[in-house]
């Protein structure tokens, strides 16, 4: 069965985004531009949110005209090719080779998708998204990418529980001397 992985960069302080949802703070060094391209090879679907896919469709699809980054100028031709599933109620046509879950039967949507043949799911940002499939049990791993940043507020990482969430750090390292990757899996895997 594939896994969804969990891949989010966060501020120091625990934000997805800044008070006014920005997302302009995350640094991408080298190692950690090489640590997210290593995962996305192994993953073959990206899982969107709404907001986050928004954000996305809004950059990725022409960024060699307006960013000569290293990082993204690898990962453009990456994500266009990439199968892409974005998760809402009132999408139809996302277009750039995406289609729509719409959150009927949640878990019954999301336990197909897994059992289908392939790569794993790598759910791309957010936290609006994560938190119910938190909640469903149906993310295999977590991978948070802190940014020495504080932001003061914004968007949680994690909001909404009422129970307490057990995990189990499985991996922890530094990459380009400036963010600190933390994996964590379900205590229950």
């Amino acid at each position: 069965m594939r896994k969804i992985i969990h891949f989010v960069h966060t501020s120091l302080d625990g934000f997805v985004e800044g008070p006014n949802g920005e997302f302009d703070w995350p640094v991408m060094g080298p190692e950690l531009s090489a640590y997210s391209l290593s995962q996305v090879e192994r993953a073959d679907t990206f899982l969107y949110g709404r907001p986050v896919w928004e954000m996305m469709v809004g950059y990725w699809p022409n960024v060699e005209s307006v960013s000569d980054d290293p990082h993204d100028l690898k990962f453009a031709p990456v994500w266009r090719r990439t199968a892409k599933v974005v998760f809402s109620r009132t999408l139809r046509d996302p277009g750039h080779g995406a289609r729509v879950i719409d959150g009927t039967n949640l878990v019954e949507q999301v336990t197909t998708l897994k059992t289908e043949p392939g790569k794993d799911l790598l759910l791309m940002g957010g936290a609006s998204l994560a938190a119910e499939l938190t909640a469903r049990g149906l993310i295999d791993e977590y991978q948070v990418i802190v940014h020495p940043v504080v932001l003061g507020g914004g968007k949680a990482l994690f909001t909404g529980f009422e129970h307490r969430l057990d995990l189990q750090l499985v991996d922890s390292r530094t990459l380009d001397a400036r963010t600190v990757l933390l994996r964590h899996r379900p205590a229950s895997h």
